[in-house]
Order: C-alpha cells, then sequence, then structure tokens
C-alpha cells in the first residue's frame, strides 16, 4: 500500500505541473494561448526564430538557455527509448522517476530564478548508483557502447545527458544557474553508465571491453 503523499511532494507536484504548463505552452506555440495548444500546434509566433521562456521573456531559440532545457528534453526522450525495451521492475522505476525529474530541471531552466531539482534528488541517485555498481565486477578497461539494445541505448542516453550537461555548464557562464541543476545531470550520466552495465549483463550479450592493444605492433 503506497504511502500518503507529504505536503511538500503535494506543493512540487502542483509547481511541477504549473511550470510544465508555462513552458510546454510557449515552447509548443511560441507564446500561444493554452487553448491553442491542443486546438492548433502551430502560431506562427515563433517563424522569427524566437520562443517564450516561463516567465514570458522572448529570446533566440539557439540561445543557451534553449539549447539547456531543449538538451534536457533530448534526454527525456532517450530515457523513453531504453524503457521501450524489456527491462526489469527496478531500472524501469528508477528511471521513470528520473524522467519526472528531468521535467522538473527543464522547467527549473525554462524559468530564470526558479529551484526544482534539489539535494534530495540527487542524494537519491546516488544511492541508487552506489547499490546497483556494488554488484558489479570492478571495470579493468573502457566498455564500448553496446551489450544488447537496452544497454546499447542506455549508452545513448548517457552521452545525451553528457551533453545536456555540457549544455547547462555553457549557460552557467553567461547567466545564474544553480549548481544542484549541473550535479544532478553529472550523477545522472554515471548512473545511466552503470544501468548499461546491468542491462548488458542481464541480457546475456555481456559487455563489449575496448580491445586496446590491438594496435600494439608484435615485436619482431
Amino acid at each position: 500500500m503506497r504511502r500518503p503523499a507529504t505536503t511538500g511532494e503535494v506543493a512540487r507536484l502542483r509547481d511541477a505541473l504549473k511550470l510544465l504548463d508555462e513552458c510546454t505552452t510557449r515552447e509548443l506555440n511560441d507564446g500561444g494561448a493554452v487553448g491553442n495548444r491542443l486546438s492548433k500546434i502551430y502560431t506562427k509566433t515563433g517563424d522569427d526564430g524566437t520562443t517564450g521562456l516561463g516567465d514570458g521573456t522572448r529570446v533566440r531559440k539557439d540561445s543557451a538557455r534553449v539549447a539547456a532545457y531543449g538538451t534536457v528534453d533530448e534526454v527525456n526522450s532517450a530515457i523513453g527509448v531504453v524503457l521501450a525495451q524489456n527491462v526489469g521492475a527496478d531500472v524501469r522505476e528508477i528511471l521513470t522517476q528520473v524522467q519526472h525529474d528531468l521535467f522538473d530541471l527543464g522547467g527549473e531552466l525554462c524559468i530564470p530564478g526558479m529551484a526544482m531539482i534539489h539535494d534530495t534528488d540527487i542524494d537519491r541517485l546516488e544511492t541508487v548508483l552506489d547499490r546497483f555498481n556494488a554488484d558489479l565486477p570492478a571495470l579493468k578497461d573502457f566498455i564500448l557502447p553496446g551489450g544488447g539494445m537496452a544497454a546499447a541505448t542506455c549508452h545513448l542516453a548517457r552521452t545525451v545527458c553528457r551533453r545536456a550537461e555540457r549544455e547547462v555548464v555553457t549557460l552557467a557562464d553567461a547567466e545564474k544557474v544553480r549548481p544542484e541543476a549541473i550535479r544532478y545531470l553529472n550523477r545522472l550520466s554515471d548512473l545511466l553508465f552503470v544501468l548499461a552495465r546491468v542491462l548488458a549483463r542481464a541480457s546475456g550479450h555481456g559487455e563489449v571491453l575496448w580491445q586496446h592493444e590491438r594496435r600494439k605492433k608484435p615485436k619482431s
């Protein structure tokens, strides 16, 4: 039986829904009304190459902020591909929670000054990461992306997450970004690496090791 949601969790969900509504409305419609979001996808207001942030500010679509939360959306989509594969219930539960976190993070980046990702979210990732990593053999070689479809898509999600982290760091050079956002993406990419290892071994394909010795010339 699930426990009732705490007051803090209810408030966070309410804030997340509000942010999602504001950011999705402006991103999909480039500033159009909420009603138009469902009845008409295009409004042509973004044809000048700008889009609206959650606070109403209009910026170029290639701005650092739009690149940052847009790439976070890419991570979320990539994780959706992982979840479309045959993964265990524990991995599915973890990654579904991550998808919710990434929506929160996208909202935070969409509205300057907003705080949605917190230390507790990062602590949760670290706890899960340590739990899965404890059962894996120590790494002695680099691993190539592969090891079955689920593992390969998880590796892809990991690399997109690394790119999202770089985009947020770039944004932080020009504007104020809370350090929790960067830390979350950093830990998430580590978790996705560990989960890729777990999925490769669970599928029976095993991990694909980098053959770094192959270029060494034989001794004459």
